[in-house]
């Protein structure tokens, strides 16, 4: 009897172990957990389509790949290399900064701040322009200018012609 409960003992107690690495799997990753790494990355066959709204079968194997390296413990930048080494660098919707895709991140600020410089300085410009008096011969400085003068000498004889024509 003795021999019968230790033999009763010892398989519960195996049964016991095996349940426990049966239970060792961690939890399926959810839905928000794939899509937030599928957001980051393209489709490689449809054209600028992120993975996580893509309709292809491609793309629903690929977020399926992606629940499964999550089941495996990767980390979110293990997959996203993982994608990288498989089909380049466009399947990532930011490119790495590094070579010339710096780029990417230094010129449009580069370009805006110049352009509001720019802006900035012809309304400057605009504002200083002098603003002729109208109706009478002398500049804003209360000078006439040589071009002034030149100007109201040819107005001048050309009204003395037309009196003498009449």
């Amino acid at each position: 009897m003795k021999r019968s409960f230790s033999i009763f003992t010892i398989s519960l107690i195996l049964a016991g172990l095996m349940a426990s690495t049966a239970f060792a799997q961690g939890p399926t990753p959810t839905d928000d957990e794939v899509n937030r790494i599928a957001k980051q990355l393209y489709c490689p066959v449809c054209e600028n389509t992120p993975l996580d709204v893509c309709p292809t079968e491609a793309c629903r194997q690929w977020r399926g790949l992606i629940r499964q390296q999550l089941a495996e413990g990767k980390s979110e930048n293990e997959i996203k290399q993982y994608f990288v080494e498989n089909y380049g660098a466009r399947v990532l919707s930011e490119p790495p900064r590094q070579g010339l895709n710096w780029l990417v991140y230094v010129i449009p600020p580069i370009i805006i701040a110049a352009g509001v410089l720019l802006l900035v300085q012809v309304l400057r410009n605009w504002s200083r322009l002098p603003k002729a008096e109208s109706g009478t011969g002398e500049s804003p400085s209360g000078m006439t200018s040589e071009a002034e003068l030149v100007q109201d000498e040819y107005i001048a004889q050309l009204e003395e012609e037309l009196k003498k024509r009449k």
